[in-house]
């Protein structure tokens, strides 16, 4: 399975110019990135060199770093297919996790379907085979402890090549972004976020604000609430954020989520013309390999 499936990607790997969001189509015929001069270079992009790497280092699992600053050693690959999950948009080769991740997508999405939530779910993007910042979309991501799963539930048969890569999930949210767009929007939705967000290991649950706003009608005060913080985004998707893994001294954890169930005046703020229209911000250089920790140069670098 390992095999044909590292062959798999090894075939699809290429780099798209847009951000790739869960809506973004992906593609039939990829190509292969150019190999860089000196991917030893320390000044280099680490999107570009994490970006070109295709296969999992072979090493002790640890999750290196930030959420947002860090890589992966001794990733695993949440299978194509399972029981109760289907992975989308496979040519961006991003099915690759801390393998707590990948038992936590597997035991929740059976948890999900046995409680009769859903049939399954879609997932997404969790992280590349050796973590790190991405050439295309999430600045998070980096060290095997986020996914991505649709609000779309998963159908019940199996997908082909071409729906995994140009169907689209279904936008939650009204144009306006002030609520959740109700033609689409049910309780199956807040359920599957629900039973995500109930399990102990999720550290946080980010979802678009007006699907937050539309919970704390129906689930207000529920404890569980408490993890599911709006962000900008995250109206086809929910992006689910594991905590770091006990023992794994290499992971930096997120502060500790401030009490209370995110139905107060600091979702309030999501709705106000600063945070529906914010203002551009100057493009950020990238991060560079001698930004991220020391060890994930020997990560990504090691054949």
């Amino acid at each position: 399975m390992r095999a044909r499936l590292i062959g798999l990607v090894l075939a699809l790997a290429a780099a798209s110019a847009a951000p790739a969001l869960a809506q973004d189509k992906g593609t039939l015929d990829a190509k292969p990135l150019p190999p860089l001069a000196n991917p030893a270079d320390p000044g280099l992009p680490a999107k570009e060199v994490f970006g070109r790497v295709m296969t999992p280092i072979e090493a002790k699992t640890r999750s290196i770093g930030y959420y947002w600053r860090g890589c992966l050693a001794g990733a695993k690959a949440l299978p194509v297919d399972g029981e109760s999950w289907q992975v989308v948009r496979l040519s961006r080769n991003r099915m690759w996790g801390n393998p707590a991740m990948i038992a936590f997508l597997e035991r929740f999405s059976r948890k999900a379907k046995a409680e009769g939530v859903w049939n399954g779910i879609l997932v997404g993007d969790i992280s590349q085979p050796r973590g790190g910042p991405m050439l295309t979309g999430h600045a998070s991501h980096q060290v095997g402890l986020d996914a991505d799963v649709w609000l779309t539930p998963m159908p019940d048969r199996t997908l082909t090549r071409e729906e995994r890569e140009e169907m689209s999930a279904v936008n939650m949210v009204t144009e306006d972004g002030l609520s959740v767009d109700r033609s689409h929007w049910s309780e199956a939705q807040a359920g599957i976020i629900r039973a995500a967000a109930e399990e102990p290991q999720v550290d946080r649950v980010f979802v678009n604000a007006a699907i937050k706003k539309a919970l704390c009608e129906t689930h207000k005060g529920e404890p569980w609430m408490n993890r599911v913080r709006a962000y900008w985004g995250h109206n086809y998707h929910f992006h689910i954020r594991i905590k770091c893994p006990a023992g794994d001294a290499s992971c930096e954890p997120q502060e500790a989520m401030p009490p209370g169930d995110g139905c107060d005046k600091s979702l309030a703020w999501w709705f106000t013309e600063e945070a529906l229209h914010p203002a551009p911000e100057k493009a950020k250089a990238p991060l560079t390999m001698a930004q991220l920790p020391p060890e994930c140069r020997t990560v990504v670098l090691e054949k």
